[in-house]
């Protein structure tokens, strides 16, 4: 693309995200330029905004005004809101997971984008990064089917560091947070999740069992409040042997340039994406499954 084809970004939020991943993603990129930001801390914004070369809104309408499609990294509760708003604008939007706080809010902004006939997609990094789309895609061209996987997701990330202080990861805890991403690959690589038994012994530690369509069984291990180590791996398993990956290691830069690519191109050509919305209600259905019983099972 040209300087004058790039496509318009507003991002909206202002956070460690925005300012770490979003901000610089679509700020540098060939495909997109990045036009304008707001957050509900204006302070915030305005530095954002100067250290790209964007115009920090006072109002989430003059974003709107000043982009073509826009960039959410806000809580999930604060999202739909606003992302129903650009919907109805016209506009294009990259959603954070999980795409609402709540079902029947994820239901609601599902609609809303679908009327309005707008692209989506969801930031699950994963499904972006080429060597995780490279393992899905060994995993579906074998000639035997997978009979289990495993996924850890191991970190301190709710202990120290940019998300500490993020009030709705203390609150909801790994499920919510890193739960997406884990159902979302699991899902893709064995077949869509018919059953599952969720629980948290405490510390933070959340242990999932899930069953698959086609009969696959997987176990999930997150948890976000580990004192010591990092672990971020999947495993599958099958008649023809076993397979996995590092996905601290899968997930870089090149996942934010892909996706920072496909969203241009959702803009600019239209279509739909396979990590849109609907597939975002589908991990926030699978969620509030998993919450339902973590909570009956104190």
């Amino acid at each position: 693309m040209t300087m004058d084809e790039r496509v318009a970004v507003g991002l909206v939020g202002a956070g460690p995200w925005a300012s770490q991943v979003h901000a610089p993603v679509f700020a540098t990129g060939p495909e997109t330029r990045l036009t304008a930001v707001w957050a509900r801390r204006p302070e915030a914004a305005r530095e954002l905004a100067e250290s790209y070369g964007a115009r920090a809104c006072a109002e989430f309408d003059e974003l709107l005004d000043r982009c073509e499609a826009v960039v959410f990294a806000i809580a999930p509760e604060a999202q739909p809101a606003l992302a129903e708003r650009a919907a109805r604008a016209g506009k294009a939007v990259l959603l954070e997971k999980p795409i609402a706080g709540d079902l029947d809010t994820a239901r609601r902004l599902a609609d809303v984008i679908g009327a309005a006939g707008v692209g989506s997609m969801v930031a699950l990094s994963a499904r972006y990064a080429p060597r995780v789309r490279d393992f899905l895609a060994h995993l579906a061209s074998a000639e035997t089917p997978w009979r289990g996987g495993r996924l850890a997701c191991v970190t301190d990330a709710f202990l120290d560091g940019p998300f500490a202080a993020s009030p709705w990861r203390q609150t909801r805890g790994a499920i919510l947070d890193v739960g997406p991403h884990a159902f979302d690959l699991m899902s893709v690589a064995l077949g869509d999740i018919v059953d599952m038994r969720a629980d948290s012994p405490g510390a933070g530690w959340t242990a999932v069992q899930l069953v698959h369509a086609g009969g696959a069984v997987s176990q999930l291990v997150l948890c976000c409040t580990a004192v010591a180590g990092h672990r971020y791996d999947v495993e599958m398993y099958g008649s023809a042997g076993a397979t996995e990956l590092n996905l601290s290691t899968a997930i870089d830069g090149a996942a934010f340039a892909v996706l920072r690519a496909e969203f241009a191109s959702l803009v600019r050509d239209g279509g739909e994406h396979v990590c849109d919305v609907h597939r975002g209600l589908y991990l926030q259905e699978v969620i509030a499954r998993a919450e339902q019983q973590l909570v009956a099972a104190r």
